[in-house]
């Protein structure tokens, strides 16, 4: 059955958005062209990209807001199951699980998470991811106060540069994964929810350590 004019664009922006992701996650933002995009996506016009996305920042954006709508379910589901709750792993568990569980649910190979830290490890895009999870104001809000009540004793500087220690943790090892995966090598553990299980063992003691 022949594809509408709808169906037709759509599928051609997955295309593009599927291999900018893989480009960028293998090879670094600043190494891949819009160029290499539409060839790796099959797509014969180079000004695909240009065209469906506008600048390198709107196809950034659009990739993790691809992404961001399901974590961000996930995350609101569980925050919901735990209410009030007091308990700081209840709370690492909301930082971590939705990325390990959105990761899981992707099959394998996954490149988001080295996606990811591509784009983290540059300021100005960066900007962008921090952006788009703004979007989702109210679920950090209530992230940040439910932290703050489990921590009762932490200042509000530290704190934040502890919850920044954690992210940072959470993407390097589920990058760590999702490589070894792609290359079919050895990971530290079996399943996602297991790779979660223990980067919340670490994340809750590194909140809990002594200033």
């Amino acid at each position: 059955m022949k594809m509408t004019r709808d169906e037709q664009v759509s599928a051609t922006r997955e295309a593009l958005l599927a291999a900018a992701e893989r480009l960028f996650a293998e090879r670094g933002v600043h190494a891949v062209g819009n160029r290499q995009i539409s060839e790796a996506a099959g797509q014969g016009n180079n000004a695909a990209v240009s065209y469906h996305f506008g600048t390198k920042a709107d196809l950034i954006r659009a990739i993790a807001r691809k992404h961001a709508g399901h974590i961000e379910h996930i995350r609101e589901r569980m925050m919901t199951d735990i209410a009030d709750s007091a308990d700081p792993r209840d709370w690492a568990s909301c930082l971590v699980r939705p990325f390990a569980e959105h990761l899981d649910t992707l099959g394998s190979p996954t490149w988001y998470a080295r996606f990811t830290a591509q784009v983290m490890a540059d300021p100005a895009l960066n900007a962008v991811m921090v952006e788009e999870a703004l979007t989702a104001a109210p679920i950090l809000r209530l992230f940040r106060d439910g932290l703050a009540r489990s921590l009762p004793g932490l200042p509000d500087e530290i704190r934040r540069e502890r919850v920044t220690m954690a992210r940072h943790l959470l993407v390097q090892m589920c990058v760590e994964r999702e490589r070894a995966l792609a290359e079919h090598d050895p990971t530290f553990r079996p399943t996602w929810g297991d790779t979660a299980n223990g980067l919340i063992d670490v994340i809750v003691a590194m909140w809990r350590a002594p200033i």
